[in-house]
């Protein structure tokens, strides 16, 4: 009990689906679907909510107005999920350079989506109906808390992207290595640019598409190991 035959296509060879492989796929399965489930949220909130404006507002703001709770869960939600994948990543990527240190990183990551939603940002740039326009004259103790969460945990997806290209160099997957430091680096790049304070057209839609890549490399990434899993019953080795 506990075990299902597999036979990996082309290759006649049975393999052994363990109980412990099929809780790592499940794990990594919330990694595949966290970026597609958060951007498409943001997405209809942004088509549907008056004053909201992709190529000028963050999607923090959304956490604001009569129907901020959906971003909030959302930011909840996707955070929790980006937690299951990286004890997954954990497990799947078995010993080695980067192996433990990248799912923690992304864990903390994880943590920072949950904090940045219960931390809501403050109202800027008119939205919602009725707030200032500009940036707000006094920062309150919940928009610090946003920032500082929500920044840490940028930081820390940064890390994990480096730290899991490490490990997987190390054992010859050497296009992976590279996506996920070009992740790394396109994200950097891009939360370097709002980091800064503006909030110019161009510099909000490199924070998206920084975003849009980030989240790409999880569900790639995750993906590409719940196949290693699944055909080998094993860590990478």
């Amino acid at each position: 009990m506990g075990k299902a035959t597999l036979i990996p296509r082309g290759t006649g060879r049975r393999v052994t689906c363990s109980t412990e492989s099929k809780i790592t796929k499940s794990l990594l399965g919330y990694g595949v679907i966290a970026g597609p489930f958060y951007v498409i949220v943001v997405l209809v909130q942004a088509l549907t909510r008056p004053g909201f404006n992709l190529a000028h507002d963050d999607a923090s703001l959304l956490s604001n107005g009569g129907a901020g709770w959906i971003q909030i869960a959302n930011f909840v939600v996707t955070g929790t999920m980006v937690i299951a994948a990286a004890v997954g990543l954990r497990r799947a990527l078995g010993s080695g350079p980067g192996a433990a240190w990248g799912p923690r990183l992304l864990g903390a990551f994880g943590l920072g989506m949950i904090g940045a939603g219960l931390f809501v940002a403050d109202p800027m740039d008119g939205f919602p109906a009725g707030a200032p326009a500009g940036r707000p004259a006094v920062i309150t103790v919940h928009g610090m808390l946003h920032i500082a969460t929500a920044g840490i945990g940028f930081l820390c997806l940064v890390a994990a992207c480096i730290a899991i290209a490490q490990r997987l160099a190390s054992v010859g997957r050497v296009w992976w290595a590279r996506s996920s430091r070009v992740a790394g680096v396109v994200f950097f790049l891009g939360f370097a640019g709002v980091a800064s304070g503006s909030d110019a057209t161009a510099v909000v839609a490199a924070f998206w598409v920084a975003i849009l890549a980030a989240f790409a490399w999880l569900s790639s990434t995750s993906l590409h190991m719940y196949k290693i899993v699944a055909a080998t019953d094993a860590p990478l080795a």
